[in-house]
Parts: C-alpha cells; sequence; structure tokens
C-alpha cells in the first residue's frame, strides 16, 4: 500500500515509533525494501499491528517506522514470537543498520488544518516529526506543553489552526512520560519549509506562547525531521477465504 495512515484509526491503542540509520539513500531502498519482503513472504502475525509504515529521510540516511497496535501487549507479544526472525532476514540484507531509538507512545491530541469553501483534505506528501524531550516523566507536563502549543497555533491564526500545507497535526506521548511526539502530515516537504520562513503566519513565530513553547520549564531539546512515505502495511480487515477441499 502507498497511502499513509490514519493516525486516527479506530482501534488503536498504542503507538511505537522506531529510527534506523542505514547510512545512504541507496542503503535506504536496500532496507526498506528487506522490510516489505520480510513482512510480505509471511503470514500476517497473531499478535501483530493494526498497520505499519516505513518512511525514507529526507537526510538520505535514516528510515522512521509508525506502527499502530492494539494495545502494548500486542506488541510484546510480537517482539516474543515473531520480530527476531524478521530482524534476522534484514540484517542480513543490509548489514550495519544503527537502530537509534524505539518509543512507546499513544495518541493524545489531534488537529487539522482549515479547508476554505469545504475543500478536500489534500494528500500527505510528507510526515514532519517533532520530537520533544523533558528532563524527567511527568504527563501533566507533556499534556500542558500540547495545550500551549495549540494554544500558539489558534492565536497565529484564529480559525485555522494550522499554517497552509499543514494537513494535520498528531500528539503522541511516550508512556514512559519524558516526551512527545508530533507526527504532522504536510502537503510537502517544500510546504513545511515555507511555515518555518513565515514567523507571525507559519509555525513558530516570536509571540510570548511559542517562546513559553521553545522555553517551556524542563525541555531538554526539541528536534525536526521530515520524511517521506515508502510503503504502508496493514491486516486485512477481511476473514480469510476457506481452503478448497480437494475433489474426491
Amino acid at each position: 500500500m502507498s497511502a499513509y495512515p490514519d493516525p486516527t484509526r479506530p482501534g488503536v491503542g498504542a503507538v511505537f515509533v522506531s529510527t534506523w540509520d542505514v547510512g545512504t539513500p541507496e542503503r535506504q531502498r536496500a532496507a526498506a525494501a528487506a522490510v516489505a519482503d520480510a513482512w510480505a513472504k509471511r503470514p500476517w502475525p497473531t499478535p501483530g499491528p493494526l498497520t505499519y509504515s516505513v518512511y525514507a529521510g529526507i537526510d538520505g540516511r535514516t528510515l522512521l517506522h509508525y506502527s499502530q497496535w492494539p494495545d502494548e501487549e500486542a506488541y510484546d507479544g510480537f517482539v516474543r514470537d515473531h520480530r527476531s526472525d524478521r530482524n534476522g532476514e534484514i540484517d542480513a540484507a543490509v548489514p550495519g543498520i544503527e537502530r537509534l531509538a524505539l518509543y512507546r507512545t499513544r495518541l493524545h491530541r489531534s488537529l487539522s488544518g482549515g479547508r476554505e469553501g469545504g475543500a478536500r483534505r489534500p494528500a500527505p506528501g510528507c510526515v514532519v516529526l517533532v520530537n520533544v524531550e523533558f528532563d524527567g516523566p511527568d504527563e501533566e507536563r507533556q499534556r500542558d506543553w500540547v495545550d500551549t502549543v495549540v494554544r500558539a497555533l489558534e492565536a497565529d491564526r484564529p480559525g485555522g489552526i494550522l499554517p497552509p500545507g499543514g494537513i494535520s497535526a498528531h500528539f503522541h506521548l511516550s508512556t514512559d512520560g519524558t516526551r512527545v511526539l508530533n507526527y504532522a502530515e504536510w502537503e510537502s516537504v517544500q510546504a513545511h519549509v515555507d511555515a518555518l520562513a513565515a514567523p507571525g503566519e507559519g509555525v513558530g513565530g516570536p509571540s510570548p506562547l511559542w517562546r513559553r513553547v521553545r522555553e517551556y520549564p524542563g525541555l531538554v531539546r526539541s528536534d525536526v525531521s521530515r520524511y517521506e512515505l515508502l510503503f504502508t502495511t496493514a491486516r486485512s480487515e477481511e476473514p480469510a477465504a476457506p481452503e478448497p477441499h480437494p475433489a474426491g
């Protein structure tokens, strides 16, 4: 499948986000192909994810993995029963992959960009991942930081929320209480670049609210990365067809 996943998909109780460093654009493509092949040649795992998506970083060296699960227990069961053979095959095809980070999260809040005249929601052409880390676990702080971002956006663009080119923003809270991941859909990489370059009309202007977002107490760092979808695979919702019986 080439469609971006729906971050608001019903039935999702846990979202896992991980990043790999594979070194070069050629290895990006090779690693993604190895991942797709490892999943395509096997039955869908039980327990398993609802969707699993892989993206190429525009830096030419990273891969982003975004997977939606019914709950954390389903992921833990997959790791126990199914992950090692897949990873072994992928590592054999593309040796030297550096697995940088894996975050257990849950979706907290989603925003959509305003559409004039009821215009159709455009298809995403880019995902921007904003990774915000705090100096210790505090769920109340996670939630308040997200609320501060929303207030800053509303102050910039009353009624529209997201700047031109912004499709949606999906704020995920890490279950350890230490970070917020904003999985944001944009029409294109250039649309996000243009939004950042338009203070006061885009994202992150000089207002007091945006200053509080950037200087929030306990905030350690905030990183921004851009990705383009390579593939999505999803659990079939259709019952399996019965096996034909041999004639006799």
